[in-house]
This record gives structure tokens, sequence and C-alpha cells, in this order.
């Protein structure tokens, strides 16, 4: 829930999540009924759409139990349900015939025929292939009606097999991949063993690193919104369901500001493009969208960037910036820091006096997850981020 508020509090003007079933990252900390509920209610307060994921590939005996689901999810005023299954599809309009229908990536919608089949069907939005280029889904908005909405992803996670629809971990670890429990052997680190030599393991390559012959960068279009936009597409999406808090709020903001940024001035600012770098994260690439070959996997280990962390969030602020803080990560005084916000653009400052909700002075926050206060540069709204450069 708290990926929820912040994505919202940051600019995101839909939210998609699941619930406990029939959701393809089972490990996500899904919603039960009642919390799914209060998420859509949530959305709507933040006039934001709730879209609810659907899209596993489910087998006869995890069917029975989705008509009483889809007709809950119409019942709680959900925006949208996101599958990939034609027999979901098919009980959705049957059950909860009211309740718009997106088509998930793990479809692989490559071409305008099959975007049009699924809207035959009674499909309001389809999520296309992650393997498609610009120029290809300029085509399929040319060849498609209008009233069809295409979302493509712009940001987060890529893998090896086409969007998503993958059996290594099922073969490797027993986890099912289309039913949401992927292990993501793609990021393992590999070694070349002779059939007679067992025991004996070969380097792919010189050096001690093993190979990570399948371990994918990471996509990132903030700097060709433009590009994004003349394609036609109705709505860019991030990945970032198994992410932290502190990135469904950077990463929402940084293309919330970037877009409109554009739309006003014509050109995005280098800040918002700086702020990707800010969040855990692997290599950027562009994907497919440039129609690039062989510049998607990165060969060196499959561990994330980590240069900047949250120090603490922001509980409340007084008109002259006075701020009761709550602490993630320990701070001293004097530190080189920035304040994040969802109004403003970010703000440099050196960590000046702090006190402990005891009125004591104190030099630093070694406390997990202990309150202070301290004097911000700026008036922060609640949920401002503090941070700092590991």
């Amino acid at each position: 829930m708290e990926k929820l508020s912040m994505a919202l509090i940051y600019g995101a003007d839909a939210v998609y999540f699941a619930g406990k079933s029939f959701g393809m990252r089972a490990a996500a900390g899904n919603f039960d009924e009642d919390q799914l509920k209060t998420a859509v209610e949530l959305c709507h307060q933040k006039n934001a759409k709730a879209y609810i994921a659907c899209n596993i590939v489910p087998g006869d005996a995890e069917l029975s139990a989705a008509p009483r689901f889809l007709e809950y999810l119409q019942e709680i005023g959900a925006d949208s349900v996101i599958i990939t299954d034609i027999g979901l599809l098919r009980l959705a309009k049957r059950h909860a015939p009211g309740l718009p229908v997106h088509i998930s990536t793990q479809a692989g919608i490559m071409n305008s025929e099959s975007a049009n089949m699924w809207h035959d069907l009674g499909a309001s939005r389809v999520i296309l292939a992650r393997e498609l280029t610009l120029d290809d889904i300029a085509g399929i908005r040319a060849n498609t009606s209008r009233e069809l909405e295409i979302e493509t992803f712009v940001h987060g996670s890529m893998c090896v097999s086409i969007s998503g629809r993958c059996l290594l971990s099922n073969y490797l670890a027993g986890r099912d991949a289309n039913r949401g429990d992927c292990a993501q052997p793609c990021r393992w680190k590999y070694y070349l063993m002779e059939e007679k030599r067992p025991g004996e393991y070969f380097e792919f390559f010189e050096g001690d690193r093993g190979a990570h012959i399948l371990n994918s960068k990471d996509m990132c279009m903030i700097e060709h919104i433009p590009e994004l936009l003349a394609a036609g597409i109705s709505s860019f999406k991030i990945e970032g369901r198994m992410k932290s808090s502190y990135y469904a709020a950077v990463i929402t903001n940084a293309y919330k500001k970037a877009q409109d940024a554009y739309l006003k001035c014509g050109y995005i600012p280098q800040i918002w493009i700086d702020e990707v770098y800010k969040v855990s994260h692997r290599s950027y690439y562009t994907g497919f969208y440039f129609g690039d070959v062989g510049q998607g996997q990165y060969y060196e280990n499959s561990l994330y960037i980590r240069n900047w962390e949250v120090s603490a969030m922001v509980e409340s602020c007084e008109p002259d910036g006075t701020a009761v803080l709550s602490q993630r990560n320990k701070v001293f005084k004097g530190d080189a820091m920035e304040l994040l916000t969802p109004d403003s653009e970010p703000v440099r400052f050196n960590m000046g006096d702090m006190e402990d909700m005891e009125g004591n002075v104190i030099e630093s926050t070694p406390h997990p997850m202990m309150r202070y206060r301290t004097k911000l540069p700026l008036v922060a709204p609640p949920n401002s981020i503090l941070r700092k450069e590991n």
C-alpha cells in the first residue's frame, strides 16, 4: 500500500496491482480483497485509475475462482482488468461485462491484426510486446481503431524471453514464471561444463566472473518521450511492483515531470533525466524501440547499481521549514543531502542542526526508524524524501 501511495503522490495517473491470485508477481506483497477495495478507493481519491493484473496463464484448476473474483473487481469499481489468457477474457466478459479489459504484454501482440482481434473480442487497450520498434508501434497505431488504446513499457526490468513468456524458471527451479513465481534464473551466473569432465567448469571468457549470458539491462526511455508520443502511444507503463516505494516515487516523478516539461516547453530538462540514476537499477538501454541488436545484455554481473540511499521521510513540516523526519538510513550533521518533493525540483543542502523528539541535540541518527527534527531548505509536504549519495 505504501508503494501505491507513493506512486500516486508522485504523479501516476494510473497504477496497476494485483490480488492474491491471478497476478504475475506472486511475491509482490499483493492485496487481499479488502485491501484491493481500499487501493481502488485511494486511486480514485487521487483522480487516478486502478488497473488489476489478472495476467497469469492459468490452468483449469485455477479458473474456478475467477468468476467470483472478476465480479468482485467490477463491484469495487476497478477501472480495468489486465488479462493475458483468452479464457480469462471470456470469463471477464461473461461475469463482469462492465469491467474494461486491457490485454497484457504477456500476450505478445506484435502486429495490428492481433491488436484488432483483441479489440473485436472486447479489449479497450492492448499493452504491446516489448520487442517492437517505434516504427512497428506507429504502424500498429495507423492500422487500428482509434477507440483502441495502446500502452507500452517505457522503464524497468527486461528479460530474454518474448514479452516475459519464459520457461527457464520452470525447468531450473520448479517455479512457474507464467503463474507469477519466476526465480529469475536469467540473472544467475553460468559456466560451461563438458559432459565427460563432471565438476570441471570452463569459463566462457577471460576473467573469474563466469558468464551472465541471459542477463538483460533495464529499459529507460525518459530521454525519448517525444518519439514515444509521436508513435501514438496512449499510456506509458513503468515496471516496478517488485521495487521499493522510493523507486516507485522517483521514477514516476521523473517521467511525469519530464513529460509535462516536454509538452509545455518542447524539451526535457536534464534534472529529470538525472533522476532515473538515483534509484537501484541495472545498466540502462532503450530496449527494442530503435531496433538495436545485441545492446540489451550485461555480461559483467547481475548486481544493481545503488549510488543513492534514502535517509529519511518527511512526516510533517512547519511554515518555517522545521520538519519531523522518520529515519531510513543514518545521517550525520553536515552530510550533503538532497530533498525530493512531489512539487519541486530536487534541492541540495547540507544537513544542519538536528534534535530528537525530546529536544536533545544530536550529531547523527543511529536508530532505525527514529523520529527527529531538523530545518529543511523549503517547506516540504509529508512523504517528501531526503536522500544522500553513497
